[in-house]
């Protein structure tokens, strides 16, 4: 299944790139187990993030960021299996769960719940 990750990236980070890297290496973190289960992982952010910066994206959460970002999960949505929600308050990721739950894809709230990846 293409699965996508969906959690914290900018959220509670006030836009500090650091703190942003952080959340973005959490969400990968279960990319691993999700490959290794024969799944293939997608992260909105690994899509969004070069588009902005090939458009010109210089601020974060400026008009192009949001022109990009949230829609990005929106159009991968049309195309994955299912979405693994992470813990963490994100208005995105809560998004990506109302869009998923209206068009009828699996949610998954836990790694071990994902097909595969139990044990």
């Amino acid at each position: 299944m293409l699965i996508l990750i969906a959690g914290p990236y900018r959220s509670g980070t006030e836009d500090d790139p650091d703190k942003m890297e952080t959340n973005l290496r959490l969400l990968e973190r279960v990319s691993w187990p999700l490959f290794k289960a024969g799944h293939i992982p997608m992260i909105g952010e690994w899509i969004a993030l070069p588009v902005w910066y090939a458009a010109g994206g210089a601020q974060v959460g400026d008009a192009l960021y949001d022109e990009i970002f949230h829609p990005t999960a929106g159009r991968l949505l049309q195309i994955c299996d299912a979405v693994l929600r992470l813990p963490g308050s994100s208005k995105g990721a809560d998004n990506d769960v109302k869009l998923a739950m209206e068009r009828g894809i699996p949610v998954y709230y836990e790694l071990h719940d994902v097909p595969g990846c139990s044990g």
